[in-house]
């Protein structure tokens, strides 16, 4: 389907690409707020309209979509990968709006690891994606798929002792609040970006 695709409608894999290089460009974001959580206002205000410009891809892609003939089945495929792409993007806003509104003043060890995993993942979630217009380095991708995974497997782990240390050991009550969904949010994440990585999967199997 993507091979097909190619030589007529090139333009998807532009937008592909340019949702790709913003879920990096916005994770590396999160990761400056945790690392300096007195700007958080200047942080999401760069989230936000990160977010912004993700939404127009989504739009530009769908309206693409339906204006090229392609198979009901792989538009539905193509769908699934610019929106759970802008769902990455989503979330990280939701983060940035959850330090702001909480008032969430100090970083943890946890949440920095967290949030420089979303990065790892989006960073390979970008090269996969822009493998995909050559189904030649089919292995490649599914490799990268495998890493994808594996670090969602890694996120999962911080999370699981993230939630540990933090009934064990927070007392204030509010500050275990921020911190839990925080960490969930995060998490969430590269729970998203393995989302994606499988949609990549299920392309390559099909076309490779």
């Amino acid at each position: 389907m993507f091979n097909r695709l190619m030589p007529k409608e090139g333009k998807f894999f532009d937008l592909f690409n340019q949702h790709a290089e913003l879920l990096v460009t916005t994770s590396k974001e999160v990761v400056n707020l945790f690392n300096d959580l007195a700007n958080t206002d200047r942080y999401m205000s760069v989230i936000k309209d990160n977010e912004k410009r993700a939404d127009r891809i989504t739009y530009e892609t769908v309206d693409l979509l339906h204006k090229t003939f392609i198979t009901p089945l792989d538009r539905d495929v193509m769908l699934k990968l610019t929106t759970t792409m802008d769902d990455v993007i989503d979330l990280m806003e939701d983060v940035a709006e959850t330090v702001s509104l909480y008032y969430v003043t100090n970083s943890t060890s946890e949440a920095k690891q967290l949030a420089a995993i979303g990065v790892a993942c989006c960073e390979r979630v970008q090269t996969a994606v822009g493998l995909l217009d050559n189904m030649k380095s089919a292995g490649e991708i599914l490799k990268i798929s495998s890493e994808i995974e594996r670090l969602e497997s890694d996120g999962d782990r911080i999370l699981r002792s993230a939630m540990s240390k933090l009934f064990r050991e927070e007392e204030d009550v509010k500050s275990l609040i921020k911190y839990k969904a925080v960490y969930e949010m995060l998490e969430s994440i590269t729970d998203k970006c393995e989302d994606v990585a499988n949609i990549i999967q299920g392309i390559v199997v099909e076309n490779a």
